[in-house]
């Protein structure tokens, strides 16, 4: 069995991207396949690179306070792109009221500031394996 592939990337204008490499590593030491894509990406760039990179997951990092906009441009890029069973998470400064309607656009997991370490681990193996959202989360 292949370890899960991820997709880590920092859509939109944020220039901090310590959390994003932090999770990155996370995931690498608990044996997943992690891309880090860099600073500053489109979400068609995004969805280029996981269609391209044949991953299981993306995981966006997101600071700017613009989530919902790139969650859903990266959650309908990749159902246009033939992505759609591509499972994306959601983390950064994310005010827990806007965590619901990230859920209904899409994303399969949100983290906002402070979720542990290892609960994000957890849920990125749950997300691996399942295949249902209510398995997932």
């Amino acid at each position: 069995m292949r370890p899960l592939r991820v997709l880590v990337a920092k859509p939109g204008l944020d220039g901090h991207d310590r959390g994003a490499k932090v999770v990155a590593q996370a995931l690498r030491d608990a044996g997943m396949e992690v891309i880090y894509t860099g600073l500053k990406r489109t979400p068609e760039a995004i969805v280029a690179e996981a269609v391209q990179e044949d991953v299981d997951v993306v995981g966006l990092s997101i600071l700017s306070g613009a989530h919902a906009l790139l969650c859903e441009r990266v959650v309908r890029g990749l159902k246009a792109a033939g992505g759609d069973r591509v499972k994306v998470a959601v983390g950064g400064t994310i005010p827990q009221a806007d965590i619901p309607s990230l859920l209904e656009a899409g994303a399969w997991a949100v983290f906002p500031m402070g979720t542990p370490l290892p609960a994000i681990i957890q849920v990125f193996e749950r997300l691996g394996r399942s295949a249902d959202r209510a398995d997932a989360c």
